[in-house]
C-alpha cells in the first residue's frame, strides 16, 4: 500500500542510479531483508509526516533500520550530494523547456 510520501516508478527510475552512484561502497555482508527503495520510502514517509521513527508503519521497514540507514547516508553526505544532483537536473530541465529564453 503507497503513502502519499511513497516514490512512483518513475521517480525511482531517476532516484535509483544516482542513489547507488553515491552510497559509499559497503564490505560483502549478508544481503539485506529490505531494498533500498523501502528504505528510501520510510525515511520520505517520516520526513514528510514528521512523526517520531518509532512511529513508523508496520509495512515499512522497521524504524532501526530506516533510521540507521538515513543517519548512514548523512553522515557521509549522500542525501545532500543527492539534493544536489537532483537540483541541477529540474534545473536543466527548466532551461531546456524555457528553449534558451532568460
Amino acid at each position: 500500500m503507497p503513502y502519499s510520501s511513497s516514490l512512483t516508478d518513475e521517480e525511482w527510475a531517476i532516484l535509483e542510479p544516482l542513489l547507488l552512484q553515491l552510497l559509499p561502497k559497503k564490505k560483502r555482508t549478508r544481503p539485506s531483508n529490505w531494498t533500498k527503495r523501502e528504505i528510501v520510502d520510510g525515511i520520505l514517509y517520516q520526513l514528510k509526516n514528521g512523526c517520531h521513527w518509532c512511529d513508523l508503519p508496520k509495512d515499512l521497514p522497521p524504524y532501526s533500520t530506516v533510521y540507521w540507514h538515513y543517519k548512514q547516508w548523512r553522515t557521509a553526505g549522500v542525501i545532500e550530494e543527492l539534493m544536489h544532483t537532483l537540483h541541477q537536473q529540474a534545473r536543466q530541465q527548466v532551461k531546456k523547456s524555457r528553449n534558451g529564453r532568460p
